[in-house]
């Protein structure tokens, strides 16, 4: 599916937090919103998903108009990973991941055995099969997150959004999502905080700075070393990782 958010304004309060911004992701494409902390970033992606409303502009996947379509009818095409995931009661694992089939059940309908087909292969995708049986309040900040992605695979979206999936997780666990979420073969938007990342898995970049788009374009064309210092007030120098033959980022305050 092909997103499309067009013209979006977000004020809270008498702040103007998003100014006009407008995010094209074409099929199949995994686009990122890099730019530092309260530029606006978080708060676009909550009003794709409608968590908050925008005053203005509209959002479609495809021909669906996200705004004004019920909540069910948005969930069976986009599945949301935020970046925080605490709960005061608890699950098991493969019944927090059934949890994602909610979208394409009526009303107090009982799971069914392709509901368990699909769970099985949600958390088969993200090796957590083992953990099946666990409690999910006993899990790590890793493996939580894992089961909240293996829970939105199993939504089976058209589409995704990544609202800072990895933040406070170690260099394993954002590979390991990531990765996973680049496997699906669907469109994705994602913000992001790593650059590397961010260079690695994204096919274009939008760069927002004080609630607007600064620059976009590939991750080549905006992971300049002008963006970076006008972005985040850094000086920094952008090299060719040798192993991963992709950016790489050398900082200095």
């Amino acid at each position: 599916m092909e997103l499309l958010a067009k013209d979006i304004d977000i004020r809270i309060g008498k702040k103007e937090i998003v100014k006009n911004i407008s995010i094209l992701v074409k099929k199949q494409q995994f686009v990122g919103l890099i730019g530092p902390n309260g530029c606006g970033k978080s708060t676009l992606l909550k009003s794709i998903y409608k968590s908050l409303v925008p005053q203005k502009g509209t959002v479609f996947l495809d021909d669906l108009n996200v705004l004004k379509a019920n909540e069910k009818k948005v969930s069976q095409k986009l599945g949301v990973v935020g970046q925080f995931n605490e709960m005061s009661f608890d699950f098991t694992v493969q019944q927090m991941v059934m949890l994602g089939r909610t979208p394409h059940k009526k009303l107090l309908e009982a799971d069914k055995q392709e509901d368990f087909v699909i769970v099985e292969e949600a958390l088969k995708r993200t090796n957590l099969l083992d953990y099946k049986n666990r409690q999910f309040l006993s899990l790590s900040g890793g493996e939580k997150q894992r089961v909240i992605l293996a829970r939105t695979i199993a939504q089976q979206p058209k589409f995704m959004i990544l609202d800072e999936p990895t933040n406070h997780l170690d260099i394993r666990y954002q590979i390991e999502i990531l990765s996973c979420v680049k496997d699906l073969n669907i469109g994705v938007l994602a913000a992001l905080h790593d650059l590397e990342m961010a260079a690695h898995y994204c096919d274009y970049l939008y760069a927002i700075k004080n609630g607007e788009v600064f620059a976009h374009g590939t991750p080549e064309m905006v992971l300049t070393s002008d963006t970076i210092e006008a972005l985040y007030g850094v000086k920094c120098q952008t090299y060719i990782n040798p192993v991963t033959k992709g950016l790489g980022f050398a900082y200095c305050i």
